[in-house]
């Protein structure tokens, strides 16, 4: 069985991630353009390919799952987006499961469940 099979969100850790992509990137020597900047720019591209293939439609979620070209589509920029973040992660040596935490709190705070619920969002 291939390596990459064998992996799932239940049983993956984000070590194995990070890993992943900084032996990828290490191994073509890429580490000194992987700048904050560079990588931001490329998130914001690689969120603008995935923005792109939902532009001016108005799909339901069921036509999504239900077209396999343009799920596989999305698929793929989401995983670009998500390589491009563990490699800004990996540059700026952040332990992605503190700052996640982190920031749930302060959102847990910031958008309580009384006054945020059934549809009600602003930005605070």
């Amino acid at each position: 069985m291939d390596e990459y099979n064998k992996h799932n969100d239940l049983e993956t850790s984000i070590s194995f991630f990070k890993n992943e992509v900084r032996n990828f990137v290490e191994s073509r020597n890429w580490s000194s353009y992987h700048t904050p900047k560079n990588l931001v720019q490329a998130i914001n591209c690689e969120a603008g390919e995935l923005s792109q293939l939902l532009l001016f439609k108005d799909y339901k979620l069921e036509e999504i799952v239900n077209n396999e070209e343009l799920l596989t589509n999305i698929s793929e920029e989401i995983a670009d987006v998500f390589i491009y973040l563990i490699s800004l992660i990996n540059a700026l040596d952040l332990d992605l499961s503190q700052i996640f935490i982190e920031k749930m709190e302060k959102n847990k705070i910031k958008y309580s469940s009384k006054e945020f619920n059934n549809g009600i969002y602003y930005k605070k």
